[in-house]
């Protein structure tokens, strides 16, 4: 018996709706089992304190466990191919990072497209650095620094943790948009870099904020200026160095990623979770006391960022010449 055209059509049309409807209610009950973060970077770091204290917070907004997995290599590409790798079903997520961004540009031949690969979910953290030097160095002002630099060319070392790292890319901006000539010497840290600082094997970093914070205070160090656009909450006397070499900005980012074609049902449950937690006022006391601040905003919003950020940054890479080690 042959089905009349009118119910043939609310029959197909009927069947068409029931993936829609079972994907929607799928993402309402998600999570229904723990959630994999994946960390590029060994426990015990900074972007691995930051992954637990987000997935702490997911597991108990969405009454799941989130398990920290950490998956350190080259750079953290190994993590994220693993989490490109993954089904787009919200189980496999990626703490991605600015070294993310850099990586397009300082790898030639990754497997993957971080842009277009990625579904970006939340921002989590946005991490500046300070620019500091050894109390040897005459300068007590960025504009003094740059003066003495022009003074002094090729005579002053600059200290990072390697090739790539944020201390690098930092510092090459600021010699991009001043014009000044540094001599980049990299250490394996910011740990080695800040020795090498204090023991005037270098005359200045721009490291992270929680390297040398402790030398700062008690006056081993001397911060000139700060890479973020405005004040940090940790060293308020500190000017950015933007206040004297106009639109300089740099810092760094974390967040939340997941595999490209993961539905938007479940990227907006986790992006609202996570907005949720940069919102409340523990939370946001506990990132500050790591030395970072907040990074709200829609999955849209973030994945803009990203774009903008890593053309930015390709630009400084590939003008300095830098590749990873």
């Amino acid at each position: 018996m042959k089905h009349p055209r009118r119910t043939f059509l609310q029959l197909a049309a009927g069947a068409a709706a029931l993936p829609v409807v079972s994907r929607v209610a799928w993402a309402q009950t998600f999570p229904t089992r723990p959630v994999h973060l994946i960390v590029g970077y060994a426990p015990g770091g900074p972007t691995d304190i930051s992954a637990r204290l987000i997935g702490q917070w997911l597991s108990e907004r969405l009454a799941q466990s989130f398990i920290i997995e950490n998956r350190p290599g080259a750079g953290s590409n190994l993590a994220t191919e693993m989490v490109v790798r993954g089904r787009p079903d919200g189980y496999t997520l990626l703490e991605a990072t600015a070294s993310n961004a850099w990586n397009a540009t300082l790898y030639d031949n990754l497997s993957f497209n971080f842009i277009r690969d990625i579904a970006p979910v939340a921002g989590v953290t946005r991490q500046g650095g300070v620019m500091v030097v050894n109390p040897s160095v005459p300068a007590k002002t960025v504009q003094e620094f740059i003066a003495f630099a022009k003074a002094n060319p090729g005579k002053i070392n600059m200290g990072s943790g390697g090739a790539g790292t944020p201390a690098h890319l930092y510092g090459e901006l600021f010699k991009k948009m001043t014009g000044v000539d540094l001599v980049h010497v990299p250490y394996r840290g910011g740990g080695p870099t800040v020795i090498a600082l204090l023991g005037g094997q270098v005359q200045v970093f721009f490291g992270p904020v929680s390297v040398s914070i402790e030398y700062i205070r008690s006056g081993k160090l001397r911060p000139l200026g700060v890479t973020t656009a405005t004040r940090m909450g940790v060293l308020p006397d500190v000017p950015p160095v933007g206040d004297f070499v106009p639109d300089y900005e740099a810092s760094g980012w974390e967040g939340v990623a997941a595999p490209k074609n993961t539905p938007d049902e479940i990227m907006n449950k986790l992006n609202v979770a996570i907005n949720a937690a940069l919102a409340d006022p523990t939370f946001k006391a506990r990132l500050a006391d790591l030395g970072v601040e907040p990074f709200p905003g829609s999955s849209d919003d973030f994945g803009k960022f990203i774009v903008d950020y890593t053309e930015k940054w390709g630009k400084v890479i590939r003008e300095a010449g830098i590749k990873a080690e």
